[in-house]
């Protein structure tokens, strides 16, 4: 088996029941991919990039996995899949979008793999529930961590507190 990593996942859903589609993931990842050691808060988030359609909800999660990591993504892929999501348009409506953040310090770049994930620091709705698990994390390109890197934030896109708990219990 393989050694265990620490994983940062972030987790978004602006269709149908957006709570019950983060829920049930979460859930899910529990489940298959690892133990949940951290979760943010719940926030609602105006589109990013595709601004005609619906407000997202967000969440950061700390993982741990014995999952390498292009395994980590296709497991992840199974459990979008899963819960009813189709890729139509980039940036478009979803059910569920499950994105690697961050893998311990590591740096993967191939054709069906980026981590650090791309344009983690021009997102605030991924650098502002991270922050609230993980401000001291270090980028390991940009060498600053999360904190640092949304103080210096320009997006403008607006992330508020939709609820400060989620409930993963089935």
């Amino acid at each position: 088996m393989a050694a265990m990593k620490k994983a940062f996942l972030h987790l978004g859903s602006n269709e149908g029941d957006r709570y019950e589609h983060l829920n049930n993931a979460i859930h899910a990842i529990e489940q298959r991919l690892g133990a949940v050691h951290q979760k943010s808060s719940v926030y609602e988030t105006e589109p990013w990039g595709e601004k005609e359609q619906l407000p997202f909800l967000n969440i950061a999660l700390e993982i741990e996995t014995h999952l390498l990591p292009h395994k980590l993504l296709l497991e992840i892929n199974k459990i979008e899949d899963e819960s009813g999501r189709t890729r139509t348009k980039k940036w478009g409506s979803r059910i569920l979008d499950i994105d690697i953040l961050f893998i311990n310090n590591e740096v993967i770049k191939d054709e069906k793999l980026t981590i650090p994930h791309p344009y983690i620091e021009k997102r605030n709705f991924v650098m502002v529930p991270l922050n609230e698990i993980a401000g001291e994390l270090i980028h390991p390109i940009l060498n600053q961590n999360i904190a640092a890197l949304l103080k210096e934030s320009t997006d403008t896109c607006e992330v508020k507190l939709w609820n400060a708990n989620i409930d993963t219990e089935k």
